[in-house]
């Protein structure tokens, strides 16, 4: 599994430069695109795009023409990192291990760079070279996730939610939003990309939602168990904001038996699609034991 983890990343990693080059030096809104470039490139586990490249593979498609897509749907997860680290928002210090983009470049710069990369992403999901219905599709399934109806609808219960009590069913809706609509739409668009039917999209979204749930779980857990510098971000940070989650709520082993159950939902979807399912099986696995 790593090998295949470790070349889908370096294929991503050098897609990079087609997408986003470094800016001109006479380019006059180049520091924009610098800033970009920072959040963009600082590393990460590229879970979103490397789901995307597997699925493709794993529906009897070339993984690399999928590589717009993947690469979309990463650029709208930087961008609500971006975004979630402002001070309007979580006021974080660090991430991956380095600076918050609103600490480099300052509060203004790190919001229009988390514009930029939103709308790049789907400039770049359109220059996908396959059938054009299929990146309309595409699209369409990228534009659901990160909305109101997705990620930004997950995003406004959190904000909501600070000092309030919180139940498990709303943080389930909030997770759904914040945390497994992107998945979602990164596992579809993989299938998309390689023609897949619908039962085949319908049980991406299933293995979606169990990898999704599964890796917010773990988060969970880490912000109270992990270390921070293995995190490459500080822990504890819920309860110093007064936010509840699974562990607060539920226990920490109970949330843990919550990953393992997430984790085989995700697995028994893979049943659906014909061929070798080892890597996404294991994939899922590695997630829900995650360190970092």
């Amino acid at each position: 599994m790593a090998d295949k983890a470790a070349l889908y990343r370096e294929q991503i990693e050098g897609a990079w430069e087609k997408f986003l080059p470094a800016p001109l030096s006479e380019d006059p809104a180049g520091l924009v695109i610098e800033a970009m470039r920072y959040s963009l490139l600082c590393g990460g586990k590229r879970v979103r795009p490397v789901l995307a490249m597997a699925f493709c593979e794993l529906c009897g498609g070339d993984p690399t023409s999928a590589l717009p897509f993947a690469c979309a749907v990463e650029m709208v997860h930087t961008y609500s990192l971006i975004h979630d680290d402002l001070p309007c928002m979580d006021d974080d210090a660090m991430r991956r291990g380095k600076p918050t983009n609103h600490r480099v470049y300052g509060e203004a710069m790190a919001l229009l760079a988390g514009d930029g990369l939103l709308t790049l992403a789907f400039e770049t999901a359109l220059s996908f070279e396959g059938e054009p219905a299929k990146a309309r599709k595409a699209v369409k399934l990228l534009a659901q996730c990160a909305g109101a109806q997705g990620m930004v609808g997950g995003q406004c219960i959190d904000l909501q939610s600070e000092d309030k009590p919180m139940t498990v069913e709303l943080l389930q809706a909030m997770d759904k939003g914040k945390t497994v609509a992107l998945i979602h739409a990164a596992c579809g668009m993989g299938c998309m990309a390689a023609g897949a039917g619908e039962a085949q999209l319908q049980a991406a979204a299933k293995y979606a939602h169990g990898l999704g749930m599964a890796f917010q779980l773990r988060d969970d857990i880490l912000d109270v168990e992990g270390n921070a510098e293995k995190l490459g971000k500080e822990t504890g940070m819920d309860a110093i904001r007064s936010k509840q989650n699974y562990v607060s709520l539920l226990g920490v082993e109970e949330a843990k038996r919550l990953v393992d159950k997430y984790t085989e939902e995700a697995v028994l979807a893979l049943e659906a699609f014909p061929g070798d399912k080892s890597f996404l099986r294991n994939f899922a696995e590695s997630l829900a034991s995650r360190e970092n």
